[in-house]
């Protein structure tokens, strides 16, 4: 259809949540995601694209983050929310 699959969109956004999230950690744990949710706002043919990660609240075992996909105007293409757990022990061994 010509403009960028919003599988894509989502892929970015889960990988800046995941950084988000990850940078609150100890060593000895991991995380994994429980839930995953995206807004397309606007279709993409061409432009450059900025995920934006961020922790809305990152509790003692679940977290919820965000990001903003934005265009290389600043432009708001898409808005996503995850929900994340803390793995520790051996949950969080070999992640």
């Amino acid at each position: 259809m010509g403009t960028l699959h919003g599988g894509i969109l989502c892929d970015i956004a889960d990988a800046a949540m995941g950084i988000a999230y990850a940078s609150n950690l100890d060593d000895d744990e991991s995380f994994t995601t429980l839930e995953l949710k995206i807004n397309f706002l606007k279709p993409i043919w061409t432009a450059r694209l900025l995920a934006t990660g961020r922790v809305v609240k990152q509790g003692r075992t679940i977290g919820l983050v965000e990001c903003d996909v934005t265009d290389e105007k600043g432009s708001l293409v898409a808005r996503a929310t995850s929900t994340c757990m803390t793995l520790r022990g051996d949950q969080a061994q070999g992640r």
